[in-house]
């Protein structure tokens, strides 16, 4: 028979005691906490009833407990988190969060091929249109003015209908401007025509730009990890497949009307389903709080997003990283053929280089971002898109000016995602936000290419790519602003 001492009643106590939060915890739906094996505190297994918390002290010797919400979770600090991106839960996506970031690659992609087909074609509309390099500069203008059109008002947009619908609509714009462009040039050789369907294509894309990143901003945050990068990463690769079919297009002949008409068809029918796999619509704020969906709302929040240092200094900051890397889109192909005597041909590879080491760090960079965080990874990449930069202008040999570019391209390929994802942090204003970043950073695609010509008029193309590293520089100010207000990098008050 065992003896009744203190030191079993004891542990008969703390027994007895274990097994009773059991019992209420598997009646409350199980734990929802995580544990620290190597923590030298004792565990705490927690769970929430809807509308009542519940804190179960699973041993004994606990010093404190925290008490956990249903709309607030304390995280330990040993567990796996995010650095860049808050993770809203600790269990895998749903299926609904899986469809959406496809629909959300699936979209970046074919808004890529758009872009990347029209510019394909643009020497043939040269030749159709017979213009001088100024008549086309003042054409190509007429995109950029439609995509800035749109950038205050596709916020709006995308708070009142959603991101789905306004991607939908904006594919409209997109297909029936880019065919209205082609036919404009090989049908009725129009000048007028061709301007005003690039109008409605800079709109179109315009629009779906800020509305896709709102939406891939979200998933982001279900999803508990970086991927924004990987979405540009998708319109990088969509690009680079639209040039090669407008390549292939110019090869055997295809007229310029035919050939935007089916890529229009294309991404019309594309984005239209893609877009019904995007996320519900919410009435809710994340915080549970209605959204006032009002139209005088949604000008008040439009304009207070306009007044925030934070989304302001983040605008700046895609402005740069824009202008990074638009310049070498722009003119680093002419200069290393100007400024190195290369072949046309030579020039493209180079211009490839710079798009691969794009892709690349796009691909990649996710990773160290997660296990890293925004800052420290962007003072990283921008010191590889200084240093790159400056080699590729003033390196004295070939090879190691190729390899500056690589490292241009890899440096420049987080600026403007991340910057993205750091405008649409919170979710309940990440329209507007989104719109007001977009305004300030394509603002770089409208001045970079005449800055840098008039200076390529005065000290040739490729030294004047020098202004790149020095813009860079000072921006490494601003990194810090792109730290998520409610950083995933805070430590729990209590363990």
């Amino acid at each position: 028979m065992d003896r009744d001492t203190p030191a079993t009643r004891a542990t008969s106590s703390r027994v007895a005691g274990r097994c009773a939060a059991a019992v209420i915890v598997a009646s409350c739906g199980g734990p929802s906490g995580r544990t620290n094996a190597s923590s030298h505190h004792a565990p705490v297994t927690s769970t929430a009833v809807r509308g009542l918390p519940v804190v179960v002290v699973a041993l004994s010797g606990v010093r404190s407990s925290e008490e956990i919400t249903p709309t607030k979770r304390i995280r330990r600090v040993s567990a796996p988190t995010s650095r860049a991106v808050a993770p809203a839960t600790t269990s895998p996506p749903s299926r609904a969060v899986r469809l959406a970031r496809n629909g959300v690659a699936v979209t970046f992609t074919l808004n890529g091929l758009a872009v990347g087909s029209w510019f394909s074609r643009v020497p043939a509309v040269r030749e159709a249109l017979d213009l001088s390099a100024g008549r086309l500069g003042l054409l190509l203008l007429a995109m950029s003015v439609g995509a800035l059109l749109a950038m205050p008002t596709a916020g709006l947009l995308a708070q009142r209908l959603g991101a789905a619908r306004t991607v939908t609509l904006a594919a409209v714009l997109v297909a029936v401007g880019v065919t209205v462009a082609g036919v404009g040039a090989t049908v009725t050789g129009s000048f007028a025509v061709v301007a005003v369907g690039l109008v409605a294509f800079g709109y179109g894309s315009g629009a779906c730009d800020v509305a896709m990143n709102v939406e891939a901003a979200a998933v982001e945050r279900r999803l508990g990890r970086t991927i924004m990068p990987r979405f540009h990463a998708a319109w990088s690769l969509g690009s680079v497949a639209g040039a090669g079919l407008g390549a292939g297009a110019a090869r055997f002949d295809v007229s310029v009307g035919a050939h935007l008409a089916g890529v229009a068809v294309v991404v019309l029918s594309g984005t239209a389903l893609a877009a019904r796999m995007f996320l519900p619509l919410a009435g809710v704020d994340p915080n549970g709080d209605p959204v006032d969906s009002t139209p005088a709302a949604r000008r008040r929040a439009q304009l207070a997003a306009w007044r925030e240092p934070r989304t302001l200094l983040i605008g700046l900051f895609v402005l740069v990283a824009a202008f990074t890397e638009g310049a070498a889109n722009d003119w680093l192909a002419v200069a290393f053929v100007d400024g190195r005597d290369l072949s046309e041909a030579a020039g493209a590879a180079v211009f490839g280089v710079f798009v691969v080491g794009m892709t690349v760090g796009r691909t990649v960079g996710t990773v160290a971002l997660d296990r890293w965080g925004r800052v420290p990874v962007l003072i990283g990449t921008i010191g590889l898109a200084v240093v790159g930069a400056t080699l590729a202008v003033l390196a004295g040999s070939g090879p190691v000016a190729i390899v500056g570019v690589a490292l241009w391209g890899l440096g420049a390929s987080l600026g403007f995602p991340v910057g993205m994802s750091a405008a649409a942090d919170e979710e309940a204003h990440a329209p507007v936000r989104v719109s007001v970043v977009a305004v300030i950073g394509y603002t770089a695609f409208l001045g970079g290419p005449p800055l840098l010509g008039l200076l390529g008029d005065d000290f040739g193309i490729l030294r004047a790519l020098l202004v790149v590293p020095l813009l860079l520089v000072p921006t490494l100010l601003l990194v810090p602003v792109l730290r998520p207000p409610h950083s995933a990098e805070q430590a729990p008050a209590a363990q």
